[in-house]
């Protein structure tokens, strides 16, 4: 991309109007594509949102022989996984430092051709996300795995992949969907205990249990798998994604906007509505979606801890940061997924922002980051004014937050590296045009 076609020129300081919609999740549209990879014929996904990372997994689903056919207008993909083959080594490599997705072919790969190879793993730096849990699991299933390979990962499975008992130390969303992918067609039986359970990976249970997989779920954050000898295509219509649309709810609230969400439904959101409300905050859920506004007056400071599902996801933290700084007093975020998701805050106090951050601990909850010397928790005072000013986009979250920032500052902002966020924010742009913002 052309440098300057990278840069947001914004001009702050207007209420964000209007409607909006979102489609399906991010987080979940990826994987459903991988997941049509286990069964020969073909599958539909629809209400999948036209962002970059389904373009990518499109094109490393290609290089497999599988067949994808995009259609970005209406939201549909269809792929055709009869024929699978082995990738060039170099035109995965190339593909592969956009996305971090490559990992979790190596299920579906091994048991439809003996053999995956998995190239070195891109996406956000937002701190450490170990491809750790994802071999042990894989070994564990009976997979060989040689990491002494020059260009990346090979893995085979000489005698198939078979069911086991399988522990997660932490419920990594990961780690659950390659055990998930790789289990369903193994042999046995294989008990998942301390897995993810997010909406999206329900979502993910609900498209190989189309596909014909046996997968039980349990209270207790345990999945039972019984392997099935095969599986077919299916056909299925996303989730709406949650992060999108409480990013928009930030939005609104930064801003002192008003704005319907097209799409976005309450059940994977209600903590995200619960804060939203004690923040001052005000919105209605309909069947249509659900409208997100600033009410007038003061917003009030709130402590948040950031967890797995059903806590404060992650990835709601960064835009109601932005927000919190016009809060009337002292609020906290003590983050406890990833240790360096605090780094998007230093543009936020170059702004006018008053945000300190700690090593310590500020909340409650068990957190893995304790003693470990990271800036992992966030004090934030206010209200602050903000004031427009040049912004690099570090990562997708933290990006869009900026351009929140630039949103709700006064004065002209310059965001440069936008096409981050491309990778989980669909027509971005336009959805500013459609709520009156000023930019270009």
């Amino acid at each position: 991309m052309n440098p300057e076609e990278d840069v947001l020129h914004v001009e702050g300081g207007k209420p964000l109007n209007g409607t909006i919609k979102v489609r399906g999740a991010k987080n979940f549209v990826s994987k459903a594509m991988v997941a049509a990879l286990l069964a020969p014929g073909k599958s539909v996904l629809k209400n999948v949102p036209e962002i970059r990372d389904v373009h990518v997994v499109s094109d490393l689903l290609r290089l497999h022989g599988v067949e994808v056919d995009v259609d970005g207008a209406n939201g549909i993909v269809t792929i055709d996984a009869s024929h699978v083959q082995l990738a060039d080594v170099a035109d995965v490599d190339t593909l592969s430092g956009s996305s971090r997705i490559p990992i979790l072919f190596s299920g579906p790969l091994v048991h439809r051709l003996g053999e995956a190879f998995i190239p070195a793993l891109g996406g956000c730096n937002i701190g450490g996300r170990p491809i750790d849990f994802h071999l042990e699991t894989l070994r564990k299933l009976g997979a060989t795995v040689d990491k002494e390979h020059k260009d990346g990962i090979h893995i085979t499975a000489p005698n198939g992949l078979h069911g086991a008992k399988i522990h997660l130390p932490y419920p990594s969303v990961g780690a659950t969907e390659q055990t998930l992918l790789a289990a369903v067609l193994a042999e046995g039986k294989t008990e998942l205990s301390g897995a993810a359970t997010e909406p999206e990976i329900m979502d993910l249970v609900c498209v190989l249990q189309k596909m014909g997989a046996i997968i039980s779920v349990d209270v207790d954050r345990t999945f039972r798998i019984e392997g099935v000898k095969e599986l077919s295509g299916y056909t299925h219509t996303s989730l709406t994604d949650r992060i999108e649309a409480a990013s928009w709810a930030s939005a609104a609230l930064a801003t002192h906007g008003d704005i319907f969400v097209k799409g976005a439904t309450q059940p994977g959101m209600i903590t995200f509505l619960n804060v939203f409300r004690k923040v001052g905050g005000k919105f209605e859920v309909t069947d249509k979606g659900i409208r997100f506004w600033h009410p007038g007056g003061d917003l009030h400071p709130v402590a948040i801890e950031t967890d797995v599902h059903p806590g404060f996801m992650t990835d709601w933290q960064q835009p109601l940061v932005v927000a919190l700084t016009q809060a009337n007093g002292l609020s906290i975020v003590h983050e406890t997924v990833y240790e360096n998701r605090f780094g998007f805050t230093k543009p936020l106090v170059q702004m006018g922002a008053t945000i300190q951050l700690y090593r310590e601990c500020l909340g409650s909850l068990p957190c893995r980051f304790q003693q470990r010397n990271y800036k992992h928790s966030a004090v934030i005072f206010g209200p602050t004014p903000l004031t427009g000013r040049d912004i690099d986009v570090p990562d997708l979250r933290g990006g869009f937050s900026h351009l929140i920032a630039a949103l709700a500052a006064s004065g002209p902002s310059d965001v440069h590296g936008i096409s981050l966020i491309d990778r989980g924010y669909a027509d971005f742009r336009g959805k500013l045009a459609a709520l009156g913002a000023d930019f270009d």
